[in-house]
């Protein structure tokens, strides 16, 4: 599985969205520059949360985005998904997945079973209060 820099900036946005969070609308511009993403794509990945209802947008003078919950409500995975869509590590176990011919007989389905188990258990269990706490521990990221 590997996670694209759609996941990779969403993930950090989302971040920065919790470290900087004082109630106020935070502009996408300040959010860009303190990851070091350009504007045009920071516009893309923060469509992506909108859609997914992870961040709402205030418009106007002092407009900007603001995470649409509280950041201990949050995990990982609920932030990969909405950027990356399903993260399942093959596609026969996906849901709108075509069956294949050989599930009754597979034998190694159990294998990626377990794997897409500890993948999406793992990314579960990663709040991103718990992200943007770690984030501010480490003095050489830009927040």
């Amino acid at each position: 599985m590997k996670i694209s820099t759609k996941g990779r900036y969403a993930l950090r946005t989302m971040i920065d969205l919790a470290v900087n969070d004082n109630g106020s609308p935070i502009p996408l511009k300040d959010i860009a520059a303190r990851q070091d993403i350009s504007l045009k794509y920071m516009e893309q990945i923060i469509a992506l949360l909108i859609k997914a209802k992870l961040v709402k947008s205030v418009r106007g003078n002092n407009g900007g985005y603001l995470l649409a919950k509280s950041s201990m409500q949050y995990t990982a995975g609920d932030i990969l998904r909405a950027a990356e869509g399903d993260l399942t590590p093959i596609d026969c176990l996906k849901k709108n997945h075509i069956a294949c011919t050989r599930a009754d007989t597979c034998t190694v389905q159990p294998f990626w079973l377990g794997l897409k188990k500890v993948i999406n258990g793992y990314l579960d269990s990663i709040t991103l209060s718990e992200l943007a706490r770690q984030a501010k521990e480490k003095s050489h990221i830009r927040f």
